[in-house]
């Protein structure tokens, strides 16, 4: 078996195209709102949701089917047709380019496949059984949220801000590294867990 890389991509200013704009292809859709990527989605029909995003100018909409020149220039594609046959052209074709491939839950045709994630700000944290079982990885995912739960978004960063004075400080490089690890710690994160938790001065509950 063959190793996969974990990577996190940075897409913002990059063409992603999405192939499909049911169910399927609106949800992998939502997936990319957030990343500044410039999303085109090409279908024959499409979710009132996704033709509400065009409507706003977040994603462009074309609605036909899927031809070969929709890839030019495409950073990476995402095919969410359900069709068998077009989803391995689309695959084939994004081979000959050089494009990145994901065709929703079949592995075999996918360079890259979707982690199941937990968010909480700044912290990202991805699961994925590559693409071997999805279920596995979605029952991780719910039990990662309870072990890290919404606290931990402005912990990251405020970890982040604190870390740039530290590094901008006149700290020898060693005293750096320990503080930085400490602020890191378990307790650190309770302790400013139970700050968030204190009411503000002269508010009551």
């Amino acid at each position: 078996m063959t190793a996969l890389f974990p990577v996190f991509l940075k897409l913002a200013g990059r063409r992603c195209l999405v192939v499909g704009a049911g169910a399927v292809g609106e949800q992998k859709i939502a997936g990319l709102l957030d990343t500044g990527a410039l999303i085109r989605v090409v279908a024959c029909e499409a979710s009132e949701r996704v033709r509400a995003w065009a409507q706003q100018g977040t994603v462009e909409l074309i609605i036909r089917g899927f031809a070969p020149e929709d890839l030019d220039d495409v950073f990476l594609v995402i095919a969410a047709t359900r069709a068998r046959s077009l989803d391995e052209s689309i695959f084939l074709e994004s081979q000959k380019r050089g494009v990145l491939c994901n065709v929703v839950d079949v592995p075999d045709l996918s360079d890259f496949f979707y982690p199941a994630v937990v968010r909480r700000g700044y912290l990202q944290i991805a699961i994925s059984t590559a693409g071997q079982s999805p279920s596995l990885a979605q029952k991780l995912r719910r039990q990662l949220e309870t072990q890290f739960g919404p606290a931990y978004a402005p912990w990251v960063a405020e970890l982040g801000e604190t870390r740039k004075l530290i590094l901008a400080s006149d700290l020898d490089p060693e005293t750096k590294s320990e503080l930085l690890h400490s602020l890191a710690s378990r307790q650190a994160f309770e302790l400013a867990r139970d700050r968030q938790k204190q009411p503000v001065e002269g508010v009551r509950a």
